[in-house]
């Protein structure tokens, strides 16, 4: 006879055999190769911004092979019809919103800066949303003094929490940023970056923090990267995308990225991680010349 207990126990097993949402937290950080398809490999994404003001360097970029997201400066000569380009290539497409750094830096067109009223802010923000075409999320250009400041940050989070199509990254140009708490306030799909590709524009240094990427997903299941269209690094790239799969991760979108580090979070102990710096330089100078963080998140 079978008893509740036994059902319980036969129908535990089935839900653990079966694919499904549930499956799809079985992560197994260190191995190179999957073991089955119910668990999927660590995961990165790989977002390269600044894009839209060079044609060509935005045209070879948009080419990279797999999942790249891409992102792009809004006002910018070339980032409408490069992200249209990348949307035909079913690429991800992001704004990067110029926003404020510690020192006088051009922002360009559609910065957003600490002496706006809200509703410049506000009207500035959806001018730069609709300059850009199929949009699925944001990150920022510069920021490092706009992102440290809670009311600004309000503004932006509340904007993009009304709509229910877009994410936000954190490209941690300081590390006294609270973008990505304010984020989470306002419940906005949201991750951070955990490495620049190439803040050093050379191959062995690309390199190096690619190898950091990789380590940083087979220990926390996910990782950023944000890299620029330098001839460099693109190079890397072309060479390195189409043996991604030598190095056991998978490449997917930011947005799938996100889904992925919200799954874990929910179905895999925090203790299993360690959330820790690789080692004391683990993070690079910060592109927009704000102090350097060892953060990793």
């Amino acid at each position: 006879m079978i008893t509740p207990r036994l059902t319980l126990i036969l129908l535990l097993f089935i839900t653990a055999i079966t694919p499904g949402v549930a499956s799809e937290a079985k992560f197994d950080f260190n191995r190179t190769t999957p073991t089955n398809i119910e668990q999927p490999l660590p995961a990165i994404s790989i977002i390269i911004d600044d894009l839209g003001q060079q044609l060509a360097a935005g045209e070879r970029a948009v080419a990279l092979p797999g999942n790249i997201t891409y992102a792009f400066l809004p006002h910018t000569n070339h980032a409408a019809q490069l992200a249209e380009l990348a949307h035909q290539q079913d690429k991800e497409v992001m704004i990067h919103m110029p926003m404020q750094a510690i020192g006088e830096k051009n922002l360009g067109k559609g910065g957003l800066t600490l002496d706006m009223s809200q509703q410049h802010f506000l009207t500035t923000l959806k001018e730069n949303l609709s300059a850009i075409p199929h949009i699925s999320g944001i990150n920022n250009h510069m920021g490092s003094l706009l992102t440290q400041h809670p009311g600004h940050m309000a503004w932006l989070m509340a904007a993009l929490s009304e709509r229910d199509d877009l994410f936000f990254v954190d490209s941690r140009t300081t590390e006294h940023t609270i973008a990505y708490q304010i984020a989470a306030e306002y419940e906005v799909p949201r991750i951070n970056r955990n490495v620049f590709l190439d803040n050093i524009r050379n191959e062995a240094e690309i390199s190096r923090q690619f190898d950091r990427l990789i380590t940083l997903a087979k220990r926390n299941g996910t990782a950023v990267a944000i890299g620029h269209p330098y001839p460099e690094t693109i190079a890397f790239l072309e060479q390195i995308l189409p043996r991604l799969e030598q190095h056991g991760v998978e490449l997917i979108k930011t947005s799938g990225l996100i889904k992925r580090k919200q799954l874990i979070e929910i179905t895999i102990p925090q203790s299993m991680f360690a959330e820790q710096a690789i080692n004391s330089g683990a993070e690079r100078p910060q592109t927009d010349g704000s102090p350097q963080t060892s953060i990793i998140q």
